[in-house]
C-alpha cells in the first residue's frame, strides 16, 4: 500500500486528539487528514483538551492547523459531527449548534452503508472515576501526563540504540490486572448501552485503546487516540469498519520524529479477544 496516496472512506471516526496538550501528535493528524477523505467525519470527544488548557496555555501553530484542516473539509462539503468528551465537556452546553460547519451533538446514531446502526459517543459517561470522583480523575490525568513524559525520554534512549518506538502506557494497560478489568468493564458497558438504544454497534474513544471486535451481539469499535497510537476508524463503502494505525503506516519510531516510509503494513480489521 502506498502510504502517500489519498484514501477515501464513507466515514471516519477520530477521538482523543488532546489539542492543547504537549503530547498531542498534531503533525501526524495533519498528514492523516491530508491523505484521507470522507463524506462524514465524527470527532468522538477529547479533541480539545480543556483540562490542560486551564492549567497552562499551550496552542502551537500545528494545533491551529488541525482545526483549520477540519474546517476546510467542512467547507468542501464533508459533514463533521463533534461529540464532546470529558476533556472538552464545555461543548456539551451547545448541543445542536453549528460552529464553522461543525455540528455539536451529545451523541449520535450513524447508519452504515449496509444499514447497521452505530451509537457514537465518547464513553466517559460510563467511566465511574470520571463521573463520581473528579479529583481522582484529575490526578489520573496528571499521572498520564507524567507517564508520557517519561516515555518520551525512554524512547529517545531506545532510538539512540536503533530500537523502534515502544509505548509503556499501552503495554501497562494490557499487563496490569486492574487496567485490563477496567477496559473489559468499559467495553461491556458501552455495548450494553448500544443494545439498550436499539443499535447494532458502538463507536467510542476515551480509554486510548484502539480495537474493533464484538461484545456479545454488539459490534464494538474504539478509535484509540492521537497521543500515542495515532489510530482512527474508517467505514468503507460496503459498511465494514477498518482500524487505521497511522503511526505504523508512516513508520514513526518515536513521538515527534518521523522517518521516510519504507514499507506500509496492511490495514487489516482488528478483532481482538475481549478482556
Amino acid at each position: 500500500m502506498d502510504a502517500t496516496a489519498t484514501r477515501r472512506f464513507r466515514t471516519l471516526f477520530i477521538s482523543d486528539v488532546h489539542l492543547g496538550s504537549k503530547a498531542a501528535r498534531a503533525d501526524l493528524l495533519i498528514d492523516f487528514l491530508r491523505l484521507h477523505e470522507a463524506e462524514t467525519i465524527y470527532l468522538v470527544g477529547d479533541i480539545v483538551d480543556g483540562w490542560r488548557l486551564k492549567r497552562s496555555w499551550h496552542w502551537p501553530q500545528s494545533h491551529n492547523d488541525v482545526v483549520q484542516k477540519l474546517l476546510r473539509k467542512a467547507r468542501k462539503g464533508a459533514r463533521i459531527v463533534y461529540v464532546p468528551g470529558n476533556h472538552d465537556e464545555f461543548l456539551r452546553d451547545f448541543p445542536g449548534e453549528h460552529f464553522g460547519g461543525v455540528e455539536v451533538r451529545q451523541s449520535a446514531v450513524h447508519t452504515t452503508a449496509d444499514g447497521r446502526r452505530l451509537l457514537v459517543m465518547h464513553g466517559d459517561e460510563f467511566d465511574v472515576v470520571v463521573r463520581n470522583a473528579r479529583l481522582i480523575a484529575y490526578l489520573g490525568d496528571w499521572a498520564y501526563d507524567a507517564a508520557i513524559a517519561v516515555n518520551l525520554v525512554f524512547n529517545r534512549v531506545r532510538r539512540a540504540f536503533g530500537f523502534p518506538y515502544w509505548s509503556f502506557s499501552s503495554w501497562a494497560k494490557l499487563k496490569v490486572k486492574n487496567a485490563v478489568a477496567f477496559i473489559g468493564a468499559f467495553e461491556a458497558a458501552l455495548a450494553a448501552e448500544a443494545k439498550r438504544q436499539g443499535c447494532d454497534g458502538v463507536v467510542c474513544g476515551h480509554i486510548h485503546h484502539a480495537e474493533i471486535g464484538r461484545r456479545g451481539e454488539v459490534e464494538y469499535a474504539n478509535t484509540g487516540d492521537w497521543v500515542e497510537s495515532c489510530t482512527a476508524i474508517g467505514e468503507r463503502d460496503d459498511g465494514s469498519l477498518e482500524l487505521i494505525r497511522w503511526a505504523e503506516t508512516v513508520a514513526v519510531p518515536a513521538i515527534g520524529r518521523r522517518r521516510p516510509v519504507t514499507t506500509a503494513p496492511s490495514l487489516a480489521d482488528a478483532d481482538l479477544e475481549a478482556a
